[in-house]
């Protein structure tokens, strides 16, 4: 080895080294830092309450199939041979081989045909517009009535006459009035329309009423205190009113996306055309085919759990006890 490669080798070597502790982490003297497990970390992920959740969620998974295998059996027709005919009822296993079958192409948007993607998409559409437009009144109309009153004696008669009025009373008045405007597609659509009023009329009352009793059960101590500060009605609201109420509110959005999700169904079974329940009506029961029906259900099912389970979160996160 020359005088000139040994230099250049330890060169080499230090910056190994540097690169070396650079990936891995080093303090400012060189020495490697390795990273550190709490123990009580270990601990946690380990517990088995941290998977508790999963656990009883497969539970009852389980369990919901269980009893359902077990009516199909009990509901048999032992004497048919055509396997429709002898379980009136599908089974799990036949919903499960329908379900892959209609996932196949769930986004097919065809001028005759529609896949499963596209009518859930309707659907939820239809359920964000009429919920938006839903809330958008509830809200201030709730801070008012919570604020005043004389608002909420003079206003509770007409909440508790038209709250329990089936919705499918209120179609065929949407499909009226909408009617006249003239025909279009997509929303524009009379039908889409008076199914999205319909949802606009019932997903009002839970979001109204909660805002409504969350400004009205405002302590009389805050309101004391933004008078002695000499509070404007705006900061009252913005620093009072509105942070005491969230939670209210919250609770009251997602009482009304349920209410939503519930009413949607039975909307589009009267407006045809799209959407999962037209698919329920027209695939499933003018069909035949039960198991379409069961297929839509779960599909209904899944969804209106992960709408809850969002709204459940958002409820958390304006909630005073998890602060």
């Amino acid at each position: 080895m020359t005088i000139i490669e040994k230099p250049v080798i330890n060169l080499i070597l230090k910056s190994c080294k540097s690169r070396f502790r650079q990936n891995q982490g080093a303090d400012p003297h060189g020495n490697l830092i390795l990273p550190t497990i709490n123990v009580f970390d270990m601990k946690k992920i380990l517990s088995i309450r941290t998977y508790l959740p999963i656990l009883y969620f497969v539970a009852s998974m389980g369990l919901l199939v269980g009893i359902w295998a077990l009516i199909a059996w009990v509901y048999r027709n032992p004497e048919a041979t055509d396997l429709t005919e002898k379980y009136p009822l599908p089974t799990p296993l036949m919903t499960w081989q329908v379900l892959g079958e209609i996932f196949t192409n769930p986004f097919q948007d065809d001028p005759d045909v529609k896949g499963i993607g596209v009518k859930l998409w309707g659907s939820l559409l239809r359920v964000f517009v009429g919920f938006g437009l839903g809330s958008i009144v509830a809200i201030p109309l709730g801070l008012l009535l919570g604020s005043s009153k004389l608002l909420m004696n003079l206003v509770n008669p007409l909440i508790q006459i038209l709250r329990p009025v089936s919705p499918l009373a209120w179609y065929p008045l949407g499909l009226a009035v909408f009617s006249v405007s003239g025909g279009g597609e997509g929303l524009m659509n009379p039908s889409s329309k008076a199914a999205i009023f319909m949802i606009f009329i019932c997903s009002l009352w839970p979001t109204l009423i909660n805002t409504a009793f969350g400004v009205a059960s405002i302590p009389q101590d805050h309101k004391n205190v933004s008078k002695a500060f000499g509070f404007s009605v705006w900061k009252y609201v913005t620093r009072i009113l509105l942070p005491y109420s969230l939670p209210h509110i919250v609770t009251g959005l997602k009482l009304g996306i349920g209410v939503a999700w519930m009413v949607i169904v039975a909307g589009e079974m009267l407006s045809g055309g799209a959407g999962l329940g037209f698919f329920v009506w027209e695939e499933g029961f003018n069909a035949g085919k039960s198991t379409h029906i069961i297929v839509a259900i779960l599909i209904i099912g899944v969804v209106g759990f992960i709408l809850d389970k969002c709204f459940t979160s958002l409820q958390k996160a304006f909630s005073y006890e998890s602060k």
